[in-house]
């Protein structure tokens, strides 16, 4: 083959790949706020399935719902609602095997799910503690582990298939102080981020890639009510080197970029999606 026709190639190559086109994707929390911006951005991207799971059933219908009424999604493209309670690893088995009867393999895991609680130092509730660390540290790892086999499935060296954690930058900074304390959700962000590393270096030869997204203020049901105990969405932004908070396309497009062609010699890494807020001494 010619010089040029290899060039050729390579640029035939460079035009899909950001593309996701035929991906299968489970997308945990996928119900509301970044998990539904992400399985959005999945079906535009080109994904085929998208199972969504959170919680509730209602919820998850409702999302499933608004995602497959999409007119930008791919043609015969679907999401798939599949509640499951993202704490529990007998609930993580049953997803894995609720999944597993109309696919034989996933491309893309997004352990999205996660909670928050606040309260000051000298009140804060130990079962508060035990439930966000359970689903924001354990319930990842096993989502994780009970996936594995369908992540393996179809998984290369050139097409390998991808784990993405939704850590934070209060994880890799300090988190919310005071009367309404975020030390549970802090700590647990920090361990995601650990554990991320840990898998990075224990599924890559599996090939299966694993990174982590850390989002800074995004506007959302679970943030809002910070937003709003931190001098509101304004305040924050003006505290962010690029003058905003967090927008769908902006946590849609780093994970989309993680799924795609395009991220296949990146593995362990956490990158943050805060504007630089962290950087300039702001905490989450």
């Amino acid at each position: 083959m010619s010089r040029e026709a290899e060039a050729q190639v390579q640029l035939d190559k460079f035009g899909s790949i950001f593309s996701l086109e035929g991906k299968v994707a489970v997308v945990t929390g996928g119900s509301r706020g970044l998990g539904l911006h992400v399985a959005s951005g999945f079906l535009q991207a080109g994904c085929s399935k998208v199972y969504i799971s959170s919680r509730k059933a209602a919820a998850c219908d409702e999302a499933v719902a608004a995602l497959n009424a999409m007119p930008n999604k791919r043609p015969g493209a679907q999401a798939i609602s599949v509640p499951a309670d993202g704490s529990k690893v007998s609930e993580l088995e049953r997803l894995a095997a609720e999944v597993k009867k109309t696919t034989d393999h996933v491309d893309i895991l997004f352990a999205n799910a996660g909670a928050t609680w606040g309260a000051s130092f000298d009140e804060y509730p130990e079962q508060a503690f035990s439930k966000v660390t359970d689903l924001n540290v354990k319930g990842v790892f096993y989502t994780v582990q009970k996936f594995a086999p369908l992540l393996e499935a179809k998984a290369t060296l050139e097409n390998p298939s991808r784990v993405i954690i939704t850590a934070s930058v209060a994880g890799m900074g300090i988190g919310t102080t005071g009367k309404n304390a975020t030390f549970a959700y802090s700590a647990s962000k920090a361990a995601a981020i650990s554990l991320t590393k840990t898998l990075a270096v224990e599924l890559g030869p599996r090939h299966i890639l694993t990174n982590a997204v850390a989002p800074g203020f995004y506007p959302s049901k679970m943030a809002n009510g910070l937003i709003e105990l931190q001098g509101g969405s304004k305040s924050l932004a003006q505290q962010s080197p690029n003058g905003r908070l967090g927008q769908p396309e902006d946590i849609a497009g780093l994970v989309v970029f993680l799924s795609s062609r395009a991220s296949s010699h990146v593995n362990g890494a956490i990158i943050p999606t805060d504007g630089g807020r962290l950087l300039a001494g702001g905490k989450l």
